[in-house]
């Protein structure tokens, strides 16, 4: 996972050195460049979904609003299933998924200067988050009578530890026994933006989290769950420049088809 977030920013950007480097630009510019933006997330500790609001301080600098949804998994977790196709990771307790909401600063240190060309910029942010941890049920199969078998939906325990597990059970079960735990994190990053358009924003970022929380988190039944968080990140970011004079966020019609 970690050398798959180091390489794939490199490959995409060596593909998109080649669009069209030396073409003139004679789009119309806007001033006032304020940001909205969603990016994908894949990190070395799961995935996640972020939507971010960058507000112009001036030519060079932006101050970022940011909220971060995503999930957080034990480095230790293993998926199998030797009976069916439904995975499931064994001796997982909970499922952890984190928000965060934060604020950072952005700034840029070489300028797109042709309609190919690639924009970069460094960034950080920082602020609470809150994690929420569901705890994860399982088929277990039980041989009473040592003939016939029986399935008894079960959370992980030391008393089905040698029982043979079918399966995981729904998604959905476990959702009134959901529990919270409060934290904070910061960021650090690289963003490579590389869109032909200059109201349309494609970008990859690349950079670190450290998220930490009050309690160690019970992902697993062992010994070793963690309340500090340390990944590598890669995200694909998209999204519009919003010029605060006109003050409208709807694109052309036009921009709108060639943002994808």
């Amino acid at each position: 996972m970690k050398k798959l977030i180091l390489l794939f920013p490199f490959l995409i950007l060596f593909s998109t050195t080649g669009f069209a480097q030396g073409e003139l630009d004679d789009q119309q510019k806007i001033f006032y460049r304020n940001e909205q933006s969603v990016g994908l997330l894949l990190n070395s500790t799961g995935w996640g979904l972020s939507l971010r609001y960058g507000k112009r301080i001036n030519y060079l600098n932006k101050r970022l609003y940011e909220v971060d949804f995503s999930n957080i998994k034990h480095p230790k977790e293993i998926k199998t299933n030797p009976y069916n196709n439904r995975g499931f990771v064994f001796g997982k307790l909970n499922l952890f998924m984190n928000l965060r909401v934060g604020m950072g600063h952005q700034r840029e240190v070489f300028k797109k200067i042709d309609r190919g060309g690639i924009a970069i910029r460094y960034f950080g942010s920082a602020g609470p988050s809150m994690g929420f941890y569901k705890p994860i049920y399982y088929e277990v199969l039980y041989s009473p009578s040592g003939f016939e078998y029986e399935i008894k939906i079960e959370k992980f325990s030391e008393a089905i530890l040698h029982c043979p597990i079918y399966g995981r059970a729904s998604f959905f079960k476990g959702f009134d026994e959901i529990k919270f735990v409060t934290g904070a994190y910061v960021k650090l990053g690289l963003n490579f933006e590389y869109s032909k358009l200059d109201r349309v924003i494609h970008a990859l970022e690349v950079g670190v989290t450290f998220d930490a929380f009050t309690k160690k988190i019970p992902i697993m039944f062992s010994e070793d769950n963690k309340q500090f968080f340390f990944a590598l990140f890669v995200s694909y970011r998209f999204g519009r420049i919003v010029d605060p004079k006109r003050q409208t966020i709807i694109p052309d019609m036009e921009e709108l088809r060639d943002t994808f």
